[in-house]
């Protein structure tokens, strides 16, 4: 089955489903802690181990749905099951919530290091979704990838000097309505870059 067939409403629910049932769990056990094997775990901890078994099941059905997965799907499951894994064998939440940073990051890195090469990675790993042309995916790989930086930095600030239950809703709706946001507000790049079969 190739990607195409995928219904968008299913391929988003499988990609932000783990995140919202991960925000639901919070929401509804923030405060409380658990013995499990002598060891007493926070809710968020324990949550944070379902979590990662979880996202790795959604990116497995979306791989067996669509037949693919994108370089950046991997990478972020990648972080999830790094970061998540310290977190619980740690015991530390911190961990958890560095994921979006490194995850942020590495992308802008990626980007600006395709960019700084005279291409464009983004265009490479999307595979030509977006009827843009070469100069068009040069200028969205630019703008992305300061995007993504800003998300990174965001995401610190925010982790670092605010409670737990603001930066879990930053987490859950903030970021991914900023990425949403980002790629609506492309609309004018789409339309001066388009490819000429588009015309």
């Amino acid at each position: 089955m190739s990607e195409s067939q995928v219904s968008p409403a299913v391929k988003i629910g499988l990609e932000l489903g783990p995140v919202f049932l991960f925000f639901v769990g919070y929401i509804t056990t923030r405060g409380q802690s658990y013995v499990v094997g002598g060891t007493e775990y926070d809710a968020f901890i324990l949550l944070t181990a379902a979590f990662i078994p979880l996202m790795a099941l959604a990116t497995f059905v979306l791989w067996k749905l669509s037949g693919r997965l994108s370089r950046l799907q991997l990478v972020t499951l990648v972080m999830v099951v790094f970061f998540g894994g310290l977190t619980v064998w740690l015991n530390d939440e911190r961990f958890f919530k560095m994921k979006p940073t490194a995850v942020y990051s590495v992308f802008a890195v990626l980007l600006f290091i395709g960019l700084a090469r005279g291409q464009s990675w983004l265009e490479l790993v999307m595979e030509g979704a977006l009827p843009i042309t070469h100069d068009g995916w040069i200028v969205l790989t630019r703008r992305l990838a300061l995007m993504f930086a800003a998300m990174a930095c965001a995401n610190e600030l925010v982790w670092r000097t605010m409670s737990t239950d603001a930066w879990v809703n930053f987490r859950t709706f903030v970021l991914p309505l900023a990425l949403f946001a980002f790629f609506m507000a492309q609309a004018r790049l789409f339309d001066r870059y388009k490819t000429a079969t588009e015309d």
